[in-house]
This record gives structure tokens, C-alpha cells and sequence, in this order.
């Protein structure tokens, strides 16, 4: 199945073609960096991630690129609430966001733009637009019209009256029309500012994006990435601007994830648009996505605050166990159960590493795309082998589908279960096995190994909490399954059963194995 993708400009899945064959260049509108960044600003990032690994594994040279906003009414704001300056404000805030990137194993973005970077840039495009026709100034101000723009609209598949309809728009004397949204905003006092041809001011929302999108990446990108609620207007002004500005298309795909919600509710955790103010800056992107705002929602809370109670690999996992254009049901109790699901992961790997002596997280898997797996030589272990490679197989296609993680997550939880199905035919876990079987396990679990590495998890094992009585506890554990097995040696089984049962009520399980017997917690 050759790869295809849902573009929201056409409203359809396309097959996927590239301006510049073999390379695929790649937009995503990052934070504007005021508060610490919360579950919601992971998602896209995470989603991206994922995209960037599987287009890399298909043999492409990816340049992915997520912008920093740095100035904004926002951080002017809290700066102020704070006591602190704008340009430190922004400092702090971006580092909490690259902190929660790395520990999510987001490692694919190539550029952090900054918007505070790029004001030349924008000036640029602005000095064309109006040039062109399409933008005026206004006291200092400086504005896009939108109805010299045809096919203003077309992204979100909307006029401008329809738009507008139920909306607030900013008004000022002297606009062309309601929906004319700033490219450049004239200074007030107190306010970080930039000389100008039109005197000081600082950018416009959606310029900072086109002039840092163009600037790295060129006058038509192959993939721009966001939130389903940017939308309108952030995405459209974007469109419209660049489009207005070089004549040519902006991006070749437009790709919008779902949002996150809070289970059981409608509307987007974390609170509204990141910017709000300009003509066109509605309240609402759509009203069936941005109705109910979860500001005060627990999903609102730092993202270090979630790794407190969560793993961050199961965080990730839960992000891409849907669709991405599909809502995210958001609770605590529903990254429980994520992480209750990928014990059996761990447990796999343990099972390995038992087998051959060897860690999982040490296999050598491929980064490529390649032949798929042969099954002329698995002699007695034929049927296990085709399994497997329809496994993977079945993984692919379902990326290949619009980049479909949720299939994909389900392709590797079947994986683990027929591998597991395979051991214990095979008694491999006994440290007797036939070495022959063993060699086909070490090729299913480099498969596996290959499939997790494109959703970006299983990369690594996952840190211990340490603490002072770790070494005492888990003395404690080998007395109390020596007293059991003195127990059960001597055919005492209610008491070998009432310590296991009793373990279990403290979430601590058994698990007796021919050269030992294991215990862990959870």
C-alpha cells in the first residue's frame, strides 16, 4: 500500500507526493511560551514525532520545524502578574517546554524558530502584501484585507459571512472590514517593540508562522501540522497571507490533530487559542470543536505534574493509542489502564532477556523500510514466522492509512501476544530451549523492536524510582518467597497460597519460574 493522507484543504485522503522527491518539509505551530506546558501542548509534538519516524523509516530526508512564539499579549501579561520580563518569561517557559519534549522521546524536530528572530522576515512579507495590494496600513497598525483574497476560505471551507457569523471581531476605525485581521501592531507603552517601515510595533499572530515557515523551509512546504483548533483563524490567515504574498500554494497537506477533551465532556483541554486580540482572532475556530472550554480541567495541569503520577512512555503511548485526527479522551484512569496494558511488554521483555541472556533494549533493528520477512527457511517454525511478518505487515498498511497509530498500537499488542504464544509452546522460558526456536524469538522480537521505535517507544528501560529502602525491601521479598517456597516443599499449601494472595492485595505479584521465583510491584 503506497502511503496516503487525509489533506483538510481537500477534504480527502491523497497519495502522498512530494515537492522535492525524497524530501518532505515539514511545519508544525509550536507554544507561545507564558506558562508551563500542559498534556495538551504534547500532543502535536508526539503526533508529529511519530509521523517524522514512520516518513524517515519510508526512505525520506524529513526537515521538521516547530516555532517558538516569544512575544505575545499573553507573556506580556503573566511577565507583569510575575514581576519578571517578557524576554525572561519566554526564556523559562520555552526550556519547561523542551524539558517535557525530551522526556516524551520527542527527539525529531530539527529547528526551534523563534518569533523574535524573524522580524525582518515578516517585514518582508508585510511590504509585499501591501505592495500586491492585499494589506494596508492603519495608524501604525498594519492589515491583511481578506476580501482581496478569492479564495479566503477555502481551508476551512467557509465564507467570510459564514466566518464571521456568531464571532467576535476586533474593531477599529479605518478597517476595510471586520474579518481584515494585523500583520503588524503599532507599540504601546511598556510593551517590547521593533523599529518598523510602518513605526514601532511587534508582529501580528499568524505572520510570525509564514515568515518562519518560508524563511527555512521555502515558499510552498510539503506538510503543515496543528491542532484542529487553529484551524480558523490561525491556519487560514497563514494560507491566505503566504499564498497572497509568493502566488504560489503554501503547503501541499494540511494535517489537523484531534484535540484533547476531558473523558466523558466535550471541548479542549488546557483552555483556548494561545493568541487572542486580532480582527480576525475569534473566539471560536468551529463551533462543534472550541463550545466548551476545559480550562480548569486536571489535563490543564503541567505536564510535570502528569509524569508525577504517570511513566512518561505510557503518556505517549496513550496519545497515539487513537487515531490522530480523532479526539483524545483524556483521565487519569484511562492512562492507568494504558499502563497496566503495557506491563505485558515489560514482562515480554524480562522473558527475553531470561531466554537469551540478552536485554531487549539492546536489539539492532532496522531504521529502513525493507524487504519484508522471509519464510522459506523457518522450517518447523513456519507458521510463526508468517504470523509474525502479517503482523508487520498489518502495522504498515495501517501507517501507510493516513499514519494510523491506533491500528498500529494494536498490530504490536497482537505481536506481543502471538510471540508469548510461541515461548510458552515452546518452553523457551525453562533456559532449555531448542536454539533454533530461540533464533526465530531474537527475529520476532527485532520486529517488534523495529515497529515500537516508529512510535517512538520501548527505546529504553524504563528508570527505576530509587530510594533508601530499595535494597531492605527487596531483601524482605526473597524471605518471604523462601518462606513460601519452604511452604510449599513441605505441602503446605494454604499458607504458600495465603502469602501469594496476601502479596496481592499490595499489588505485589509472583511469578514462579523454573530457575526462581520473581516478584514485582503493580
Amino acid at each position: 500500500m503506497s502511503l496516503r493522507v487525509y489533506n483538510t484543504l481537500s477534504r480527502q485522503k491523497e497519495d502522498f507526493t512530494t515537492v522535492e522527491p525524497g524530501k518532505v518539509k515539514m511545519y508544525l505551530c509550536g507554544p507561545t511560551v507564558y506558562k508551563p506546558a500542559h498534556i495538551g501542548h504534547m500532543v502535536g509534538p508526539v503526533i508529529f514525532d511519530t509521523i517524522k519516524k514512520y516518513l524517515a523509516y519510508s526512505g525520506y530526508d524529513v526537515t521538521w520545524v516547530v516555532n517558538i512564539t516569544d512575544v505575545d499579549d499573553k507573556i506580556i501579561v503573566r511577565a507583569q502578574e510575575k514581576g519578571t520580563s517578557p524576554e525572561a518569561l519566554a526564556k523559562e517557559m520555552t526550556q519547561d517546554y523542551f524539558d517535557n519534549l525530551k522526556t516524551m522521546n520527542v527527539d525529531g524536530i530539527d529547528q526551534f524558530p523563534y518569533a523574535t528572530q524573524h522580524i525582518r522576515d515578516m517585514h518582508e512579507i508585510i511590504q509585499t502584501l501591501i505592495d500586491k495590494g492585499y494589506a494596508y496600513p492603519l495608524n501604525g497598525d498594519v492589515y491583511f484585507e481578506c476580501t482581496k483574497d478569492a479564495d479566503y476560505g477555502k481551508l476551512s471551507g467557509r465564507n467570510l459571512e459564514q466566518l464571521l457569523a456568531g464571532t467576535r471581531a476586533e474593531t477599529k476605525d479605518g478597517k476595510h472590514h471586520p474579518a481584515d485581521f494585523a500583520l503588524w501592531k503599532g507599540s504601546k507603552a511598556g510593551e517590547p517593540s521593533w523599529d518598523s517601515p510602518w513605526g514601532p510595533g511587534r508582529p501580528g499572530w499568524h505572520i510570525e508562522c509564514s515568515a518562519m515557515a518560508r524563511k527555512i523551509l521555502g515558499d510552498t512546504i510539503d506538510i503543515h501540522g496543528g491542532g484542529l483548533d487553529l484551524m480558523f483563524p490561525h491556519h487560514e490567515n497563514e494560507l491566505a497571507q503566504s499564498e497572497s504574498c509568493t502566488g504560489k500554494p503554501f503547503a501541499r497537506y494540511w494535517l489537523h490533530n484531534g484535540l484533547m477533551q476531558a473523558s466523558g465532556q466535550a471541548g479542549k483541554v488546557g483552555g483556548a487559542h494561545s493568541r487572542q486580540g486580532d480582527a480576525a482572532d475569534l473566539n471560536a475556530a468551529k463551533e462543534d470543536q472550541e463550545a466548551n472550554k476545559l480550562a480548569g480541567s486536571k489535563g490543564a495541569a503541567s505536564v510535570k505534574e502528569l509524569f508525577a503520577r504517570h511513566d512518561p512512555e505510557t503518556v505517549r503511548f496513550f496519545l497515539l493509542a487513537t487515531h490522530y485526527r480523532s479526539p483524545i479522551d483524556f483521565s487519569d484512569e484511562r492512562i492507568d489502564e494504558i499502563g497496566k496494558s503495557l506491563d505485558g511488554f515489560y514482562r515480554l521483555f524480562e522473558t527475553y532477556e531470561r531466554v537469551t541472556g540478552k536485554s531487549f533494549y539492546d536489539l539492532s533493528a532496522p531504521k529502513k523500510r525493507a524487504s519484508e520477512l522471509s519464510v522459506s527457511d523457518a522450517g518447523a517454525f513456519t507458521e510463526f514466522v508468517t504470523e509474525v511478518a502479517a503482523l508487520k505487515q498489518r502495522f504498515l498498511d495501517t501507517m501507510d492509512d493516513d499514519f494510523n497509530t491506533g491500528g498500529a498500537v494494536g498490530a504490536l499488542f497482537d505481536l506481543r501476544k502471538t510471540i508469548n504464544g510461541f515461548i510458552g509452546g515452546h518452553a523457551l522460558d525453562g533456559g532449555k530451549g531448542d536454539p533454533a526456536a530461540v533464533a526465530v524469538l531474537v527475529s520476532a522480537m527485532t520486529v517488534l523492536k523495529e515497529l515500537a521505535q516508529l512510535l517512538g517507544v520501548f527505546s529504553a528501560p524504563r528508570p527505576k524510582v530509587a530510594g533508601a529502602d530499595d535494597a531492605l525491601v527487596d531483601d524482605l521479598m526473597q524471605l518471604i518467597i523462601q518462606i513460601r517456597a519452604d511452604a510449599r516443599k513441605n505441602k503446605n499449601f494454604s499458607v504458600a497460597d495465603l502469602i501469594r494472595n496476601r502479596l496481592g492485595e499490595l499489588k505485589i505479584t509472583l511469578e514462579d519460574r523454573p530457575e526462581k521465583t520473581y516478584w514485582r510491584k503493580g
